[in-house]
């Protein structure tokens, strides 16, 4: 058996505003998946499906369980600086880690949260 990729599910309360989100802010193309109550929002090789769903728990009263992701990228501070130019809230400070990863934390507008990192080279 073989995982072939991988797709991120995520309850959003306001489904515009997720789209707005993924789309102007953090750089992922809008994609209609044939029901008006879900997109999938992609980016290189991740892809995130969101559906609306405004009385599910909101992502913030689910504590540690908020986090969905970490994105592993090739330039962490080139992406931390175009997130936080638009006002992304960052939940962990951008830092080199001794696991070997340069990371930082951030809230989507939902509240979910999801972490970004780069491998360090030895």
């Amino acid at each position: 058996m073989v995982i072939q990729r991988t797709i991120y599910v995520l309850a959003v309360p306001d489904l515009e505003k997720t789209i707005g989100f993924y789309g102007d802010i953090l750089g992922f193309t809008i994609h209609e998946i044939g029901d008006p109550g879900w997109r999938m929002f992609v980016r290189d090789n991740c892809r995130i499906m969101a559906g609306h769903c405004p009385d599910a728990i909101q992502p913030s009263e689910l504590g540690d369980h908020s986090y969905f992701g970490y994105f592993v990228v090739d330039d962490v501070d080139d992406y931390y600086g175009m997130v936080t130019s638009k006002g992304v809230e960052v939940i962990k400070p951008i830092k080199s880690e001794p696991w070997g990863m340069r990371e930082f934390g951030m809230k989507t507008i939902d509240g979910h949260r999801i972490m970004v990192g780069q491998d360090l080279e030895e």
